[in-house]
């Protein structure tokens, strides 16, 4: 008898009534929370490609007047980076084009940088640059 307590502690012994007894109401509640806390921790995942979908994209523009640099801040205002080549443009135009991107920049917190000879890049705020072409370019002629 002694033996038998200590397999049914043990989880060893048989013992019929404890193999038919029914649930009661408790340990069926019991038994549910897990569940539903289960539940509630699957709510919290995310996906790590949730992101993934999302693309952002640079668009190259040469104008060639000054009605172009309205086609330029539309893609700023469409959270478009832009780079704007000068190179076909007399400096004159160029400024007036400048001066126009550089108030669309500002109205939208981005910036606009100088990258080249008459080349330049405009993001919106979103867009993170790091470093300057200049600094490189600098460094170059100096090494020659």
């Amino acid at each position: 008898m002694a033996f038998d307590k200590l397999g049914r502690f043990f989880g060893i012994a048989e013992d019929d009534e404890m193999n038919e007894a029914p649930y009661t109401e408790a340990e069926q509640q019991e038994e549910e929370v897990p569940q539903a806390q289960k539940n509630e921790r699957r709510a919290n995942v995310v996906s790590i490609n949730s992101g993934v979908g999302a693309t952002s994209k640079i668009v190259l523009y040469e104008p060639r007047v000054y009605s172009d640099a309205k086609e330029v801040a539309q893609n700023l205002l469409n959270n478009k980076a832009v780079i704007i080549n000068f190179a076909r443009m007399d400096d004159e135009q160029a400024r007036r084009i400048v001066d126009f991107i550089t108030g669309t920049v500002y109205a939208l917190n981005g910036e606009i940088q100088r990258v080249g000879d008459k080349i330049f890049l405009a993001t919106p705020p979103k867009f993170e640059t790091d470093g300057k072409i200049a600094e490189l370019v600098e460094k170059k002629d100096k090494m020659d």
